[in-house]
């Protein structure tokens, strides 16, 4: 019932959004003395949710979370950029820092959504 609700959808997709970032980030910190290694982002979660086939069918309004969990919102790695070392690795460690602590605000974002749409929820129905 609940996953048909556009809000509780795009609070889910934020938080996986959110999730793979972080996953993301942990392989960049943990490949960065990997000679040749490139480092790696997510798409911000404007661009995964707006997807062409997304709009193709609709928008996010009509995908169930069964959907949205099967397509992964597309989130694949995509290369960083940034400037390379010596050795060829890109990875920044101050950089992949603050990209964490983007991951991690964008998930407490998530969780704090999917609250407030939950409360809001309780107090239509009157508990």
């Amino acid at each position: 019932m609940f996953d048909r609700l556009d809000m509780f959808q795009m609070a889910s997709g934020l938080a996986r959004h959110a999730a793979a970032r972080q996953a993301v980030v942990a392989r960049n910190i943990a490949n960065a003395d990997t000679p040749g290694y490139r480092a790696q982002d997510i798409a911000d979660f404007r661009t995964t949710w707006r997807q062409p086939d997304m709009q193709d069918r609709g928008g996010p309004s009509n995908l169930n979370a069964r959907d949205l969990h099967a397509r992964g919102l597309r989130l694949v790695p995509i290369d960083a950029g940034g400037a390379a070392d010596p050795n060829g690795n890109s990875v920044n460690l101050e950089t992949e820092m603050l990209r964490g602590i983007e991951a991690q605000r964008a998930h407490s974002r998530a969780l704090r959504i999917y609250g407030s749409a939950l409360g809001i929820l309780r107090t239509s129905l009157g508990r």
